[in-house]
């Protein structure tokens, strides 16, 4: 019989890397509970999760968590703005909105890999952060999205929000492309 000596290295090894995962681990649960504490306070749930009716009014959908405008509804044609100090409009879920960018919808945040932030890295993520770029690279990230207020924010902080929305639930909410604003002419004086 052989005795095979690099057996008792590769468990010394399996057992070290076993033992510094261990050790790695806790600060994946803290960085995730500074991200949920980074969204909340940063009012994300504000135009990301979807309002519902409840008993006493408009409440958060918490079933729809950070999904974005809801596929399910469709939207009339945004409503022409006045001319003046109005410049914008909201629909009753806080999800869709109008103004002299065009229409914007609120995007999917949960980790779904086909409709929301599941296919992004953090790198995409943080690119998008610093260039206000879809993917760091695509159209530009429209109002009333607070980008620039991101754009303050920390790279641990960016990260541990990335991190806690790969964490939560996805949900497979696809949301309507932005529409861009109609050709108006320029007045000539």
């Amino acid at each position: 019989m052989t005795l095979n000596r690099s057996f008792p290295l590769a468990a010394l090894g399996l057992l070290l890397g076993a033992s510094l995962a261990q050790a790695a681990a806790p600060a994946q649960p803290k960085l995730i509970r500074r991200g949920a504490y980074l969204v909340s306070i940063a009012g994300c749930h504000d135009c990301h999760t979807p309002l519902k009716m409840g008993p006493k009014g408009p409440e958060p959908d918490m079933t729809r968590m950070l999904s974005g405008h809801p596929d399910s509804l469709k939207m009339p044609p945004a409503p022409k703005l006045p001319e003046g100090p109005w410049g914008w409009a909201g629909s009753l879920t806080m999800t869709a909105f109008t103004g002299p960018w065009g229409v914007s919808y609120s995007a999917n945040l949960t980790p779904d890999k086909e409709t929301g932030l599941g296919s992004w890295t953090e790198a995409q993520f943080l690119q998008m952060v610093r260039t206000r770029r879809h993917l760091g690279q695509g159209r530009p990230i429209l109002p009333p999205m607070p980008v620039q207020n991101l754009q303050l924010v920390s790279e641990p902080d960016l990260k541990a929000i990335f991190a806690y929305l790969q964490s939560i639930p996805a949900v497979h909410n696809r949301v309507p492309v932005p529409i861009e604003p109609a050709a108006t002419p320029i007045p000539m004086h």
